[in-house]
């Protein structure tokens, strides 16, 4: 049978940090706890149940933290964790089941199920969702190919039944939001993954003053020629936000038109939505927000394709003197709720 170890990076996690590794033990041949400046309990229960405890100096690079985690790894596979995560009886199972399988398949990453993401909306926008957790520790490569043969450079990825079940005790976005803008005054160019997920917890967690610290990179980001056209309605999306804050009509038309070039988002016409909105054009705003609704597809925020615009369409009818359709797009909100749990 496969040996695996955990790997962990934690820092100030004593209220979760025990219940997560009970909910490991026989599983994992090794728990590595990587502590990046804790000031509470977390190391020593850490020790308590039985992990090897490693500082590292925090360098504000989640990316720098893990490798050196995974470096210290000795087992055929390591497991990525974090604290706040529980497995329960039933999946505890189902991973042994699989350790005693995967020894039989050439399998270099196995994802698993990652559950109850929306208890604190950030950045994701599914409830249940498969993720890398458990990764080969060291690759064999193998030649491929009868004739002008190279070396196989993509991973063999598996997908089992295991539900991981994330139990945050707080959100994440303040530190997630000044880690990007950390990066990004370090002169580190945001990859095509991460321009997104930077856009997307905006829209999910930021604040007005979130948005504002943001303007320029989106700026910058949105004329960068090096941009794919995902990454430039992404920006132009931040930036009609921004301009709603600022109540900019001038610069709203410019991204909304900069969304235009392909078919407008519903970030986007949500956004045109509320402008109207806030100038007591309740006609216009309903034609927006219906759009949003109805015509057009989320490209950050699920919910600005689904529950987010029937409500503002219901707040305005209700404004209006017409409670019968707003009490409908009430109902259609909650209906789009309950599909997407």
């Amino acid at each position: 049978m496969v040996t695996i170890s955990l790997c962990m990076i934690v820092k100030n996690e004593e209220s979760c940090l025990g219940k997560c590794l009970d909910s490991l033990k026989g599983i994992v041949d090794e728990m590595i706890i990587v502590d990046t400046g804790s000031t509470d309990r977390t190391v020593e229960i850490a020790k308590e149940k039985g992990a090897a405890v490693y500082h590292f100096d925090w360098t504000g690079d989640f990316s720098d933290a893990r490798n050196y985690s995974f470096s210290l790894a000795k087992g055929d596979y390591i497991y990525a964790a974090d604290a706040d995560e529980e497995l329960d009886e039933d999946n505890r199972q189902r991973f042994l089941k699989l350790k005693e399988d995967i020894g039989e398949l050439n399998v270099d990453v196995v994802q698993m199920y990652y559950c109850n993401q929306l208890q604190y909306r950030t950045v994701y926008n599914f409830d249940r969702e498969l993720r890398p957790k458990l990764f080969k520790r060291q690759r064999e490569f193998i030649w491929i190919d009868p004739i002008h043969e190279q070396v196989s450079l993509e991973p063999v990825v598996c997908d089992c039944d295991v539900e991981i079940i994330h139990k945050p005790t707080e959100n994440h976005a303040a530190r997630d939001l000044a880690a990007f803008r950390k990066a990004i005054s370090d002169g580190r160019r945001l990859s095509r993954r991460l321009h997104g997920m930077y856009a997307r917890e905006l829209f999910m967690a930021g604040g007005d003053d979130d948005f504002l610290k943001a303007k320029d990179y989106f700026k910058e980001a949105a004329l960068d020629t090096r941009r794919s056209l995902d990454e430039i309605k992404e920006a132009s999306c931040v930036l009609a936000h921004i301009a709603v804050i600022e109540k900019d009509a001038e610069t709203l038309l410019k991204y909304s038109l900069k969304d235009a070039i392909s078919e407008m988002s519903s970030e986007m016409c949500y956004e045109l939505g509320d402008f109207y909105y806030n100038k007591k054009d309740l006609d216009e705003a309903i034609i927006w927000y219906y759009n949003a609704a109805y015509e057009c597809s989320s490209i950050l925020d699920l919910r600005k394709s689904m529950d987010l615009p029937r409500l503002a369409i219901a707040r305005c009818y209700r404004e209006l003197g017409n409670e019968e359709q707003a009490a409908d797009y009430e109902k259609e909100a909650a209906e789009c709720n309950e599909e997407n749990i």
